[in-house]
């Protein structure tokens, strides 16, 4: 299913009043799998995790697993090449709600695993194969903390080499949904930023993004790009999530407008009229509170050429909203490496006909052979997608 969300078509705010809709997560039923389009399959990889959030590959083609919850990363290795991994190690724990992690420098000699705590930029050295860290975790960069959203604010942080290495980005989320209180820590969140690989020079790159979930650099253009969680409370409809290719000194509106110069009507008081012309529209726009997450590009040669560079995203699913949209995962397709508008409907099938929900899709990850793998926080586990044609 191909789905295109338009400025023109949103609803005014309150258009239907603000839904709790939380999800009601369940055991997978007996012989469940996701649904792909036709010509992919998908099958299990690995199951037994506890909130498996990110998902990375290493040049050996080892899978780093981050379990938030734990505090731990994991490395999991298919040994005899049978397309399930034998070897499920700790490589590191201690760590403080771990989220986004990346090697550096790019390419197929890493030196260092970089983590992003919820609390600051850490790494650890590495070498290809490692399956257990070496050292302990050395600091790079403090990053404004986050907790389990009531309280602390978005808490996780992702990051992202630019391609020649040279600069760190990292995405801080908002600590409240509008900026009610207008607290001064908004001034270090709701943003991304950039850094030298060992934390100096570190600057804001956009503002204005509410919580840039996961951050991307484009392998073919070294464009950045972000798929963001907007707002709630505004209605059904309201705000639409979103990815975008992020422009270096953009803003995107939060807290004060969305999707250009639409004003959030719960800041009649200070509406910051000089910033309406500032707002950039995001490139593709996402069915409201989808809870965009991870995105990755497709790197491999095993899918259709079709689908070669385009975007992949992983939807968490809504609670803000009265009938359920997310849970799953989208691509979206590219054409020379421009957005075209819409996404479709990739991996599906985590929702039941009662509304309960039996997956929710956070991580994904491209393999040295080209299969898609796709981490879930629902039953804690890992789906592998291949080309069959």
């Amino acid at each position: 299913m191909r789905h295109t969300v338009t400025v023109s078509e949103i609803p005014k705010p309150y258009a239907t009043k603000s839904a709790r809709n939380p999800p009601s997560v369940v055991s997978a039923p007996e012989g469940a799998k996701p649904k792909v389009p036709d010509g992919f399959e998908v099958s299990l990889y690995a199951s037994g995790f506890k909130q498996p959030r990110y998902l990375l590959v290493a040049p050996n083609d080892d899978l780093f697993v981050v379990e938030s919850r734990l505090g731990e990363i994991r490395v999991l290795r298919d040994a005899d090449g049978d397309g399930k991994p034998e070897i499920n190690e700790r490589f590191l724990n201690g760590l403080k709600q771990p989220f986004g992690i990346a090697f550096y420098p790019p390419g197929p000699e890493p030196t260092h695993l970089y983590i992003a705590n919820t609390d600051g930029i850490v790494r650890v050295p590495y070498r290809k194969g490692d399956l257990h860290a070496t050292a302990k975790p050395e600091p790079v960069a403090p990053l404004s903390s986050g907790g389990r959203l009531t309280g602390g604010g978005h808490w996780t942080r992702d990051i992202a080499f630019s391609l020649d290495g040279t600069r760190l980005f990292a995405s801080v989320g908002s600590k409240t949904n509008v900026d009610e209180r207008h607290e001064a820590v908004e001034n270090e969140r709701a943003r991304i930023f950039v850094m030298k690989p060992d934390g100096s020079e570190m600057r804001p790159y956009a503002t204005g993004l509410r919580n840039a979930v996961g951050i991307a650099v484009h392998p073919a253009s070294g464009e950045l790009w972000a798929s963001v969680n907007e707002r709630d409370g505004l209605g059904d409809d309201l705000v639409p999530d979103y990815i975008t290719r992020v422009k270096e000194g953009g803003f995107y509106g939060w807290p004060w407008y969305y999707l250009g110069n639409h004003p959030d009507p719960r800041h009649r008081d200070d509406p910051h009229p000089e910033l309406a012309e500032k707002v950039i529209v995001p490139d593709v726009l996402v069915q409201a509170h989808s809870a965009s997450l991870n995105m990755v590009f497709y790197t491999g040669q095993a899918f259709p050429e079709a689908y070669h560079g385009d975007g992949f995203a992983a939807f968490h699913g809504s609670w803000n909203r009265d009938s359920r949209t997310g849970y799953k995962v989208v691509r979206v397709p590219l054409k020379e490496g421009k957005p075209q508008g819409y996404y479709e409907d990739f991996l599906t099938g985590f929702i039941l006909p009662d509304g309960d929900v039996w997956g929710r899709p956070v991580g994904l990850a491209v393999t040295n052979d080209g299969a898609l793998l796709v981490s879930e926080d629902g039953n804690n586990t890992i789906w592998k997608i291949r080309y069959r044609p």
